[in-house]
């Protein structure tokens, strides 16, 4: 992320994504302030949101929604987006919803070919801390779970509203008389 908001790659409209920072992947929820002081100094704060599995502090600023689970690690929907991506954030109260607008087919095709990278730490404290931690909307407890059962999901499903949206748009171009 630094290096394309240096180079200039990330424009006004951008939705930057920061994964694979959650309680499992990170681990432990690092801190975004570094990314958001980054695009708020680069002029871009009110023109590019990022996205997390992370967490924020009190002290970023601008369009930032973290603590996305379930997390990229875990296979949450946040593992399958990919560069030029279209994606829609509704941040209305009444809303609230961030859809990966792409097909169907596409978003079961990555959902297949994904896999979890490797963890980050592979023994000690922290690796343990992985086995059992809860997710971020959970509290990341590690005393409420059973280390034994420690399941890694699968990416999860669309959300209700981009199947909306592609039902609207199916029957808009069968008023027009267009095939999808």
């Amino acid at each position: 992320m630094m290096r394309g908001l240096e180079n200039k790659e990330i424009l006004p409209g951008d939705v930057v994504i920061i994964r694979y920072e959650g309680p499992k992947g990170g681990p432990g929820l690092p801190e975004m302030l570094t990314p958001t002081s980054a695009i708020m100094g680069a002029g871009l704060g009110d023109v590019v949101a990022l996205l997390t599995d992370g967490r924020f502090s009190g002290g970023s600023h601008g369009f930032c929604i973290g603590h996305i689970t379930p997390e990229a690690q875990v296979g949450g929907p946040i593992a399958l987006v990919r560069n030029g991506d279209p994606i829609r954030i509704d941040a209305r109260p009444e809303q609230r919803t961030i859809d990966l607008l792409i097909s169907d087919e596409e978003w079961e095709r990555r959902r297949q070919e994904w896999s979890p990278p490797p963890f980050r730490v592979t023994q000690g404290t922290l690796f343990k801390y992985i086995q059992c931690v809860a997710t971020a909307s959970e509290g990341c407890v590690t005393d409420e779970v059973d280390p034994y059962s420690v399941n890694v999901a699968q990416a999860a499903p669309k959300t209700p509203a981009v199947a909306e949206l592609e039902a609207i748009i199916a029957n808009l171009q069968s008023q027009l008389g267009m095939t999808a």
